[in-house]
């Protein structure tokens, strides 16, 4: 192990460069759509991808406009922190800087989701090379880890496909510590915090990973005999750690602010169970993957299998984890290091169940005792850290049947078949089937209507499109999306019930409401007809226009 730890591999700027350059063709090539129609299209659905690329869209305007008020944005009005309703994507916020309005908040999606993928794979490669594997393999790894079947099915969530900074930093902080460079262990502690800045979901998870390294790590020294360390490596070591901390408790102040006014957003246990899967979980596959969407149809079907019940990580990889076990140019330690913590994570993954042998699984301790773990409703997220794990052990060896394979046919007859088992893992995990919906584009007449507004009909389909569509000029409005329902919000829309009658009108008013919105597109025709029947009524203190599909109504404040 001593021999290994002396020997940090050398990686050329060259390499890093080509390395870069290749990942982000390989997500281009992987969703050509997306490049192909930039702005008029979005991965996967018209759920989450809407209201996320608001978020970072709402994070760029922030920070030019109130950057003191950050976490107020314009949704859920009169609510306080509504920006931490969810995991708000702050990592990406400056990114919200360049372009304004809807096509420019879709675009600026649509690269974020490329580079996401792209940070994945080269984040593991990276990694996989500082831990002895040869460049070819090392694709290999970066593209089991970015590509591994289960990650399709969590294309809607931004903020969990974006876990590139988590190889990345483990790379960054391996390195530097081996080589003592103050340099790269900085620049691990800040990409650790830029990861956690993107949500609690992937953040919580380093933050565990990293005290765990860190323990090993620190018995491995004790045992070593205790050397001093370089007090630039001490001082870089603490500094960067603060730094995680730091920032990581000032994102969560506001978290810890809505779940005081908010009772309701706490992860019960109950919502705990909602989102546990079955161990048959892990070979759902998405219905979006190329090879193995149609065959896992059936078990989709029988188990109803959503994003965080789809687990499969691919077969090819796994094939290769296994082979990478006993690959020899790996400590031990290292490979069985690696090897106990799949079905570890796998268990952990499974969450907690209300029945059966499900009541007493291992997760029940981890949200019960471990500090943040509340906070996290879906526990299949964990196969983000079974992914790399088994993203490098496939790195491995897919190395290890190459130098098999260079004994008996040479190097290049070896190198060329490692090429095509990195073939073989991106066809497995490919986009090419990927679903890209055209992006409704907002009514005209929407945009400059005085708020705060309220928009109907409200639900969560509907206010996601409103959100996307507020980024021209963010007028405060009452709709929102999060994954708890608040309760101020539930009165409002009660109170509009029968809208435009005279008690919701009054009770609008005296709420300081300005503006309700009606897009009729959205209602089923008897409906339709009925709120056209109501327009054509007058109502003291309320102005009416109609700007195509839109019936607007302008409340007059209280005399």
């Amino acid at each position: 192990m001593r021999e290994w730890w002396d020997n940090s591999p050398l990686i050329s700027r060259r390499e890093v460069f080509a390395v870069a350059i290749g990942a982000a063709l390989i997500a281009i090539g992987q969703f050509l759509p997306l490049i192909l129609h930039l702005g008029v299209v979005i991965p996967l659905d018209l759920g989450d991808p809407l209201s996320q690329s608001w978020q970072v869209a709402w994070g760029g305007h922030a920070l030019l406009t109130q950057p003191l008020q950050f976490w107020q944005s314009n949704q859920f009005w009169p609510l306080q922190d509504s920006l931490a309703f969810s995991d708000a994507l702050i990592g990406y916020a400056p990114t919200g800087m360049i372009g304004s309005g809807p096509f420019d908040a879709v675009v600026r999606y649509d690269l974020l989701f490329l580079f996401a993928f792209a940070l994945a794979l080269f984040g593991a490669y990276l990694l996989a090379r500082e831990i002895g594997v040869p460049p070819w393999a090392a694709l290999v790894a970066g593209a089991a880890f970015a590509y591994s079947p289960w990650r399709l099915e969590q294309g809607g969530h931004m903020h969990v496909i974006s876990s590139g900074g988590i190889p990345l930093a483990i790379f960054l902080l391996l390195r530097g510590y081996r080589r003592g460079s103050t340099r790269l262990i900085v620049g691990g502690w800040l990409v650790a915090a830029w990861q956690c800045s993107l949500g609690f979901a992937l953040g919580l998870q380093l933050d565990y990973l990293l005290i765990l390294l860190g323990l090993i790590g620190f018995i491995a020294w004790w045992r070593s005999g205790r050397p001093k360390p370089p007090t630039r490596v001490i001082w870089a070591t603490v500094g960067g750690a603060l730094f995680l901390a730091i920032s990581s408790a000032v994102l969560a102040l506001p978290y810890l602010r809505v779940l005081d006014a908010h009772p309701e957003a706490a992860r019960s246990i109950d919502v705990l169970y909602r989102f546990s899967p079955s161990p048959l979980a892990f070979l759902n596959a998405p219905k979006s993957n190329l090879i193995w969407g149609d065959l896992s149809h059936s078990l989709r079907l029988r188990w109803h299998a959503n994003a965080e019940k789809t687990l499969f990580p691919g077969l090819v990889i796994s094939l290769l984890a296994l082979v990478g076990v006993i690959w020899g140019r790996w400590p031990r330690a290292l490979r069985i290091g690696l090897a106990i913590s799949i079905p570890i994570l796998m268990l952990l993954s499974l969450g907690v169940h209300s029945h059966g042998l499900g009541r007493y699984l291992p997760y029940r301790f981890v949200y019960e005792l471990l500090p943040g773990w509340q906070g996290i409703r879906t526990p299949g997220r964990l196969q983000t850290l079974t992914t790399l794990a088994l993203a490098l052990l496939a790195g491995a060896g897919a190395a290890s049947l190459a130098t098999a394979l260079a004994k008996r046919l040479g190097r290049i007859p070896a190198s060329v078949v490692g090429l095509l088992i990195a073939g073989l893992v991106l066809i497995e995990g490919s986009g090419f089937i990927y679903p890209h919906p055209v992006v409704p584009v907002a009514p005209s007449g929407l945009a400059g209507l005085r708020a705060p507004l309220l928009q109907l009909p409200f639900n969560a389909t509907a206010n996601r499109r409103y959100l996307v569509w507020s980024t021209d000029g963010f007028p405060k409005t009452v709709n929102g999306r999060t994954s708890f329902e608040p309760t101020r919000a539930a009165e409002i829309v009660k109170g509009a019930t029968g809208f435009p009658d005279q008690a919701s009108i009054n009770y609008l008013r005296s709420i300081g409401l300005k503006t309700v919105v009606i897009h009729t597109e959205f209602l089923p025709d008897l409906t339709r007809a009925k709120a056209q029947r109501d327009f054509k009524k007058q109502w003291s203190g309320v102005t009416r226009q109609q700007r195509g599909p839109l019936l607007i109504y302008g409340i007059a404040p209280a005399r």
